[in-house]
């Protein structure tokens, strides 16, 4: 019984303070707390509203743990009954509430009957904010701040102790709030309860906050090669000044785990007495990378790195939920401890937001003040030691177009994966292009793709130069300029329309050309962002941009490329393969029915 009424607490606007042991004690207490005679006729009703909640809440505590005690054991047709059952129950709670708000305006309305300067202080939000509960989609919640209901819930929502009653939007928002779950049950899917996610208003803002919350001054840092340039530049320029955190970075060049373990040794034994001395050593990987969309081996990685207790943080933004769930490896060792993503690219997929997430464990983004978890201090984790004080929240407005996004997202990425392999595999088929793609069969990233990656689908990003055509710069310009309206010149990635850029002039225009060539950059390297248009269109305009401005200095150019027919021939073969591999991976009929 105490556990009920430790439960029941939570409703009592004395729940830290509240003497009561009983239902009764609790109900007695809150007429007592707001001045209301229990003897008087609206005393007696108050009362019996008030003990049939607090019995409510303890009846819903209970009905949570043993949900949490059989969830594992039910049939499918036990959780839809359940689920409905509970569903109904929400509707049946909502509507009290709703028949609440009738009185409650009444006597608000009596409170101010002023005319002229004062008619805006008629109207209370809480009253038209009820209806929002049976909203399709979630409710975009624009505001900075929130109502209170009483001193001793307000102080708990201050010390993270109380969720669900938010006191600041750059804090916490519904909207937010309901994006970041989303992003969890992609991401971690059957460990979802083990993570949480912040939001954040750009991919560089998550960065900087996870590496602000990682790192301390002095520690070193191994990142892999080809990173975005933002984050190079972030790195570079700022956590690794001197005069900032002097954080040593060490660029680790390869992909597979055994590289990384011998790159991982001779790090240490650099810096053996800077580890000796309690600096730490973490790790930043970006897979697939920017530019050329290869993969690591993210779990070998982790495991490696595990293994002396450093941490992981992945930006996954190109990958995507749909093409790699790095934290469902059933081996925890295998995961990052922090997993990133820019919203803005294909997550969201419209280029009309800019947005970021970072997902860790929740001991690592979350605990209420006071607490210690798996020693990590509650001022430690992401949301008091960074999130809440940086400010580089997601507003209401672009969490709902993330949201929006999402709902496209299996499809978008499935169209994107034809494109890539189809427009790859017809540059590789002219010899003097060089395809930095591991969707042409026999690159060396190849493997890793077809291990780590859903049904060996590839990234939709990729680079391919043209050195070996030995092209004079004015020419070069001329044709990757006729490549518009069909490929978009433009900065992004993961929208709807295809991007094409050199990067040595755009994205990774910080590096210096010493790092760019490390990089795999040239001058005429071109990132191509795979779009879901119609990929023949894409390679229609591709050649007939090479035959305007490269045929009349390389007669015959363009007759290397493969045959229309064959073009069509490929088109075909690999989108009905492609499409069989989704369709065909869901559950079968007969699992879902038994």
């Amino acid at each position: 019984m105490s556990d009920i009424i430790q439960q029941a607490k939570l409703l009592s606007p004395r729940r830290n303070s509240s003497h009561a042991q009983s239902m009764q004690e609790l109900a007695q207490e809150q007429l007592q707390h707001f001045g209301i005679d229990a003897a008087s006729e609206y005393g007696q009703a108050l009362h019996q509203a008030a003990l049939h909640l607090y019995q409510t809440q303890g009846d819903i505590a209970r009905l949570w743990q043993v949900t949490q005690d059989t969830l594992e054991g039910l049939s499918r047709e036990d959780k839809i009954a359940r689920f409905n059952a509970k569903k109904f129950l929400s509707f049946q709670i909502a509507k009290v509430l709703d028949t609440l708000q009738n009185p409650f305006r009444a006597v608000h309305q009596s409170l101010h009957r002023q005319q002229g300067s004062q008619l805006a202080r008629n109207h209370y939000p809480l009253f038209d904010n009820v209806t929002a509960l049976f909203s399709a989609t979630p409710v975009v919640v624009r505001t900075a701040t929130y109502v209170y209901a009483c001193t001793e819930w307000v102080d708990d929502a201050f010390q993270g102790k109380e969720a669900t009653h938010q006191i600041y939007s750059r804090l916490l928002n519904p909207t937010a709030i309901s994006l970041a779950n989303a992003i969890v049950d992609l991401e971690a899917g059957p460990y979802a309860g083990e993570y949480l996610a912040w939001n954040f208003n750009s991919g560089m803002a998550a960065i900087d906050g996870m590496l602000s919350n990682v790192l301390r001054h002095g520690d070193v840092l191994v990142v892999s090669r080809n990173i975005y340039g933002g984050v190079f530049q972030l790195l570079h320029d700022y956590f690794a000044r001197s005069d900032r955190l002097a954080i040593q970075l060490e660029w680790f060049d390869g992909y597979q785990a055994d590289e990384f373990a011998v790159f991982l040794d001779k790090v240490k034994s650099k810096h053996t007495q800077r580890l000796a001395q309690g600096k730490k050593l973490h790790v930043y990987l970006e897979s697939p990378c920017n530019p050329h969309g290869y993969v690591l081996d993210v779990p070998g990685i982790c495991r490696l790195a595990h293994q002396d207790e450093h941490l992981v943080m992945l930006d996954a933004t190109l990958a995507t939920p749909v093409l790699s769930q790095p934290l469902q490896c059933a081996d925890r060792a295998e995961r990052p401890d922090y997993l990133v993503h820019s919203y803005t690219k294909d997550i969201c997929g419209s280029g009309a937001t800019t947005a970021g997430v970072v997902i860790g464990e929740n001991h690592r983004m979350f605990q209420a003040k006071g607490d210690n978890v798996n020693g990590v201090d509650w001022s430690q984790t992401m949301f008091w030691d960074v999130f809440y004080i940086k400010g580089a929240f997601l507003d209401s407005e672009k969490a709902f177009d993330v949201l929006n996004g999402m709902k496209t997202l299996e499809q978008r990425m499935l169209s994107k994966v034809i494109n890539t392999q189809v427009f790859c595999r017809f540059l590789a088929s002219h010899p003097d292009f060089r395809v930095n793609s591991h969707a042409v069969e026999g690159h060396p990233n190849a493997g890793l793709r077809n291990k780590l990656m859903r049904h060996g689908w590839p990234c939709s990003l990729f680079t391919v130069d043209m050195e070996g055509a030995s092209l004079d710069r004015q020419t070069f310009v001329r044709f990757f300029d006729s490549l518009e309206p069909a490929f978009s010149h433009q900065v992004s990635i993961g929208q709807n329309n295809t991007i094409i850029l050199c990067p040595a002039l755009t994205s990774h225009s910080e590096l210096a050309e010493a790092d760019q060539h490390a990089a795999g950059i040239f001058l005429t390297t071109m990132r191509v962002a795979m779009g879901t248009d119609n990929v023949k269109e894409l390679i229609a305009q591709f050649i007939q941009s090479a035959r305007l401005h490269i045929d009349p200095l390389r007669p015959g150019f363009t007759d290397k490329f493969m045959s229309p027919a064959d073009i069509d021939a490929l088109y075909q073969s690999v989108a009905l393969s492609s499409a069989g591999q989704h369709y065909s991976s869901g559950p079968s009929m007969a699992a879902l029915l038994s």
